[in-house]
């Protein structure tokens, strides 16, 4: 397996010198940032990325704003509280994506959030809270939990709001399995369980977020 070093000097050159590589890192937040954003943008932007699955990303964006207002600004406990036929209603809504599965997901969501936050004291400090060496248990919970956030939608929406996890992007996937760690898209526990470990012996190497390592990997592959 490579090191950490080995994956940045590649990348480096693949993408023109340091300080492209490093334009490319994606955003991380702080633990503190984390617990300092209230549950309704958690919620709003577990939504977003749910409604975002197989469709244009721009396009969902656009119209972001008529499901704020459709959706009482994703204030968990209003949400948690919509009836069927409010749901029903909101599928004929033409300003926001008529996708009744996904519409009754952001109800069942606000359920989840609302849930842990009474555990935790709030969603975002559960999510703080969870240590990365172990997200993939995280995507697995929020996939349990919650409604439409199999595939990659629990990694997404953690990179979303700033906590940090790896992706398994299919370039991400194409250096696993360069490096041995994995022969194929990992999606059983074990699998899963590998990835984690070499993820946070990078991670040990260099001190950097996974969400970097992930990037970083990623910038190894040739497109």
């Amino acid at each position: 397996m490579r090191t950490f070093a080995e994956l940045r000097a590649i990348a480096e050159t693949h993408k023109g010198g340091a300080r492209a590589v490093d334009a490319l890192m994606p955003s991380v937040l702080s633990q503190d940032q984390l617990k300092t954003k209230p549950d309704d943008r958690y919620l709003s932007d577990m939504a977003r990325r749910v409604f975002r699955a197989g469709l244009k990303h721009a396009m969902v964006d656009a119209k972001w704003p008529a499901f704020e207002e459709a959706f009482w600004g994703f204030a968990p406990e209003k949400v948690q509280l919509m009836s069927d036929e409010q749901l029903e209603r909101l599928a004929t809504n033409p300003a926001i994506i008529r996708h009744l599965g996904k519409i009754r997901s952001v109800r069942a969501n606000a359920a989840m959030v609302m849930e842990i936050a009474q555990a935790h004291g709030s969603f975002g400090a559960f999510v703080a809270d969870w240590p990365v060496t172990d997200i993939v248990t995280l995507w697995a919970t929020l996939k349990k939990q919650g409604s439409q956030l199999g595939g990659h939608s629990a990694a997404r929406f953690l990179r979303m709001v700033g906590k940090d996890t790896f992706i398994l992007t299919n370039d991400v996937v194409a250096g696993l399995i360069y490096d041995g760690v994995i022969t194929k898209v990992p999606t059983a526990k074990r699998d899963l369980q590998a990835v984690q470990a070499t993820f946070n012996q990078w991670h040990g190497e260099s001190g950097k977020p996974l969400a970097h390592i992930s990037r970083m990997l990623s910038l190894t592959v040739f497109d």
